[in-house]
């Protein structure tokens, strides 16, 4: 480990104790790199997001080999802390995901999102152990930021969210998480529920409906992630103007809104390796 890995892992860490951590999603060195320069105080990846710009479908279908590439181009590019959305770790195997944790590490990230999915919580259990013990060879105090899928998937029915939610983050936290990530919860009484419920720092993910930042902040969340928002939203503006384009050669969108290439090539430039 670095010492500006160590550093920003301490940085990191402090972030989800000072108030609602705003985190932008990135999926690839480029869009981190901008989303650094426009402020950011970390950088985090979408596990989507990453995935589609392989080529491949979300849902741990990303071959690790191309993750690692990945979050050594942002790391090498940004100087605030990454974390990397690892969706299920890539596979059902609990020691195999602490490689592939070890080997995100390796590449500069000092944070981690897990999930459960539709999985059990007993499985995801065994992936923290096995994730912890391998930060703690490699000398990283990684922020484990769990995420359970209880609202998104509606494992439980309406009545019963909130306690399965609680239920699942206490069994997390004591196997090692630092975080709970709750993705699909909008309803401002139920996420002061598991705010208040739990002693690990609660994320919330943009989606419609959610209360302001402010009102999130005062119900006890302390990180508010974009998601997939930002890349499907960038996605959908390509797509529209590429339609255009094909259909009539259309140009005047083209320009509006665009980022001038000198300000661009001179962002990436900033970070060329010596």
């Amino acid at each position: 480990m670095t010492s500006t890995q160590s550093t920003n892992a301490q940085v990191f860490r402090r972030l989800h104790t000072e108030g609602l951590l705003i985190l932008p999603n990135a999926w690839d060195a480029g869009s981190a790199r901008l989303t650094e320069s426009l402020g950011a105080k970390a950088i985090a990846t979408t596990s989507a997001g990453v995935a589609w710009a392989h080529g491949y479908a979300d849902g741990n279908h990303l071959p690790v080999k191309l993750l690692a590439t990945t979050v050594a181009e942002i790391a090498r590019i940004i100087q605030v802390p990454l974390t990397v959305d690892m969706e299920g770790g890539y596979s059902d195997d609990p020691a195999a995901v602490g490689e592939t944790v070890a080997t995100v590490l390796r590449e500069g990230a000092v944070g981690i999102n897990l999930e459960d999915g539709t999985g059990t919580p007993d499985l995801l259990c065994a992936k923290l152990e096995h994730v912890k013990r391998a930060a703690a060879r490699l000398g990283v105090d990684v922020f484990v930021n769990t995420r359970t899928d209880v609202y998104l998937h509606a494992l439980a029915p309406r009545e019963r969210r909130v306690e399965e939610t609680l239920a699942r983050a206490e069994r997390y936290r004591s196997a090692g998480a630092d975080g709970l990530f709750v993705p699909g919860m909008t309803d401002a009484a139920d996420i002061r529920a598991v705010a208040s419920g739990t002693k690990l720092p609660l994320n919330i993910m943009a989606r419609p409906g959610l209360p302001s930042p402010s009102e999130l902040q005062a119900l006890g969340v302390r990180r508010l992630s974009a998601g997939i928002n930002i890349a499907t939203a960038v996605l959908g503006r390509a797509a529209a103007l590429t339609t255009a384009f094909l259909r009539d050669g259309a140009t005047p969108g083209l320009f509006e809104g665009a980022l001038p290439y000198p300000e661009l090539n001179a962002l990436m430039s900033a970070r060329l390796p010596k």
